[in-house]
Parts: C-alpha cells; structure tokens; sequence
C-alpha cells in the first residue's frame, strides 16, 4: 500500500472524529474559561506550534533541494519543538491544580449522620490524635480492617477525592479499565477460544461442537504508601482542611509510583505494567503477548517516510479497538513524531483544539506517559490501543491513614496506604512499535 492510500484510508476511519468528541465530552471541566493563566498559557502553546510548523517547513524544503538542513534552521525547529513540551508541561501542571477542590470542604449538609460521625472523628485523630470515636465506630460497623497498627480508613469523602486526583495526574490510570474490590486480589475468567461451530445442510446430522477453553487471569493488589508531614500548628489551623490537605499531599506520590508500576512494572510487590510482558511480531502473535510493528529502523523512525510505521500500528489494531484507542508515549518521542507530515503535507500531530484536551495523532488522542521509554534500538517507545479494554487497573476499598507524631519531631507523620494491582486483561486490544528494522 503506498503512503498516499494509507493517508487516505486514515482520513477516512469513522472513527476518529467521534474519538476527539468522545474526549471533549469526557472532560467537561477540563478547561476553566474564568482562568486567565491557563488561557494564556494555552493560546502561547498554539502561537509556538505556528512557529514551529513554519521552522519545520524551511527545514523540510532544504532537506529536498539540498538533500539537508541549515544548522540554523535545525537549530531553530528542535528549540521551538523543546519550548512546545515547556508550555505543555505548565499546562499540564496548571490543569492539575485547577482540578483540585476549594477549601470550602463538602458541605455537612450533604452527608448521612453516620457519614458525619464518621469525618468528625477522623478529623479528631487527625489533628489530635484522639482515636477513641474513630475505633468505636469501625467496630460498631463491625469492620473486617480495623486495625489501630495499621491505621484507620479515611472517610469516603476523602478516598474519592484521592482517587479523583490520581485520575488527572496517572496517565495510564486515566485512560484503563479501573475496578474495585474489597478482597486482595481480583479473578478473572477469560476465553482464549470460543465455541466450535459450522454450516450444515438442513437434513444433515449435527457433530458435537468442542467447548470454549477458559483461563482464569488473577490481578492482585499491592500495597502503595505515602508518608506526608505536617507541624502540629498546621493541624491546629481550624481554617485548613484536612481532608484536602491529605488528597494534594499524597497524590504525586501515588500517581509517580503508579505512572511507573502500569508502564514497567514486573508484577513483584507492584502491578505489573504492559511493557513487561512477552513481545513478539504482530504477524506471530498469540494470547499472552503483545505485538509490536517495526519502525523500519534500528533505534529510529525510517529516513524514508517514517509515517508509514505508524499508519501501519493503528491497522494492526482490530477495528473493533481503533474507535477508542489511544496512543501512549513520552514527550521526546512525541516531540520527534511531531515533524511528520502526510502526503498533502499535513500535520499528523496535531493540539487540541482547547486547552485541557490532549493533542492528537492522525486523529487519535495522545496520553503522555513519561515512564514510556525513549527511542532506541529495539525499545518498545510507542504504543496504540484501546486500554480501557487492554489494562486493567485493580483498587481495593478503602485508604488507610496511621498517626506517626513521634518518628520526626516536631513534625507529625501521616503513613497513608492504598493497595492497588494491575495488568493486561485482553492481549489483543494493545500493539506496540519496535524501534528496529524489521
């Protein structure tokens, strides 16, 4: 297939206009109108991709009439292309921060009697230490994890507002399959062949059919702790907000460690990420490994219409995933993607059309994740599928908060655990791209 009827048959997927509605809609508070900051800083991002679309076009018409660049010019492209990542990065950043709650707390209106017993005894603990009420009522609810050794679990209020932020700050986590269990561990049945079956002739004998084989995949949790400090005149402020000063402490914590367990992790003591499995051709592959598509060059894209390669991962994938596939990958790859041109010399990447909503490749929305490796020989630096369908990401119920005021005086510790497994759950929903010649 030449490049032009790849780039028109990749124009044509149905699709991928419903995949940038699709994230449009899923944010709808991903973008504030009344922040000024935000505005600016992404109406500074699109005026230096004008800017570098323009150095790009110098460098690629130089490349065809004198078979390379000006070093000025090079030069000029990889500094906007490096700028490009900066104020994507501030966004990223300020998007995160506006995502947080104000400090007026959830109104006590809203909650249950048990639901405010509940938060004024954990506020006591937390600020004084006082774990009478708070052991009474676990006890009283005939909890199975009341443990004053481990801690106690945070009101439910509180957990959901951690894992609320862990949703914007862990990529991988935004975009998988995230389950709750209250056990150690989920199991899941899966069929890797289904029923036989065949044509007969009306009047002819019917032969029994093989049964489904059915495996049984198990993701179990793991234990993820964070360790924020506080003074005790922090803890003293009436006007602080506990529950909201734990959330924003120990969210980059968790989705740091998370970020890297979901990518690279080998399953000991941590989830296990999906570049930890068997990778094999996608021409040779089966259940239980993921396939991957060659770049066409060791350690880089090919010198020739490197677009190829990826017009040839997105038709890897099944079309039954490609309508809400992703792709995931690091700035640096993202920044060397981000020079591709098809054959109407148009972007294949493009920004979101505002700010909040991720930039996209022909057509397919982009999740940076930083722990995707750089390209090099061999490196799995890119891939492309539907994760929700493809991972899957186990929480058990309940966070977990222990009291330390004695390990660092003056300062008072907060030992916060969640437990949290993860894996691939459809080999088929995820393709890779190998950075090798073949």
């Amino acid at each position: 297939m030449t490049l032009e009827t790849k780039a028109a048959h990749s124009a044509a997927i149905p699709p991928l206009e419903h995949k940038a509605e699709a994230t449009t809609a899923a944010s709808p508070n991903a973008w504030d109108p009344q922040s000024a900051e935000l505005r600016d800083a992404f109406g500074e991002f699109l005026s230096a991709f004008e800017h570098f679309k323009d150095a790009n076009d110098t460098r690629l018409s130089q490349i065809e009439k004198r078979m390379s660049s000006d070093v000025v010019t090079s030069d000029k492209v990889d500094r906007i292309n490096a700028a490009m990542d900066e104020q994507k990065h501030r966004m990223d950043e300020l998007l995160l921060k506006s995502s947080r709650p104000g400090r007026s707390g959830v109104s006590t209106g809203m909650l249950s009697h048990s639901a405010l017993e509940h938060k004024r005894a954990w506020d006591g603990y937390m600020r004084k230490g006082d774990a009478f009420d708070l052991r009474a009522l676990e006890v009283k609810a005939l909890s199975t994890q009341t443990d004053p050794d481990g801690g106690y679990l945070v009101p439910s209020e509180t957990e959901s507002e951690i894992g609320r932020v862990l949703s914007e700050a862990s990529p991988i986590r935004a975009i998988a399959d995230v389950r709750q269990v209250s056990g150690s561990s989920l199991k899941k049945p899966i069929a890797t062949t289904g029923a036989m079956s065949g044509w007969v002739g009306e009047e002819e004998t019917r032969p029994e059919t093989a049964a489904p084989v059915l495996s049984e995949m198990e993701f179990p949790t793991m234990e993820l702790y964070a360790m924020p400090a506080a003074t005790q005149s922090l803890l003293d402020d009436s006007a602080v907000n506990i529950e909201e000063w734990l959330a924003s402490e120990v969210q980059i914590a968790f989705a740091e460690q998370e970020g890297t367990a979901f990518v690279n992790g080998d399953g000991i003591r941590k989830p296990r990420g999906f570049l930890s499995y068997d990778v094999v051709d996608d021409d040779t592959w089966s259940w239980g490994k993921l396939g991957y598509v060659p770049s066409g060059s060791n350690g880089a894209f090919a010198t020739s219409n490197p677009e190829d390669a990826l017009v040839d991962l997105v038709y890897s994938l099944k079309s039954g995933y490609r309508s809400n596939a992703n792709w995931a990958m690091n700035r640096s790859t993202q920044s060397e993607i981000r020079k591709f041109k098809d054959a109407d010399g148009n972007y294949l990447w493009q920004p979101g059309l505002v700010a909040g909503q991720p930039a996209t490749l022909l057509n397919f929305a982009i999740t940076e994740a930083e722990d995707m490796p750089d390209i090099a020989t061999d490196a799995n630096a890119l891939a492309f599928g539907d994760f929700r369908r493809g991972y899957l990401v186990v929480d058990r119920l309940g966070v977990r908060t222990l009291r330390d005021p004695y390990t660092r005086k003056p300062y008072v510790l907060f030992y916060t655990t969640k437990r949290v497994g993860g894996g691939v759950q459809n080999f088929e929903a995820i393709k890779l791209m190998k950075f090798t010649a073949s």
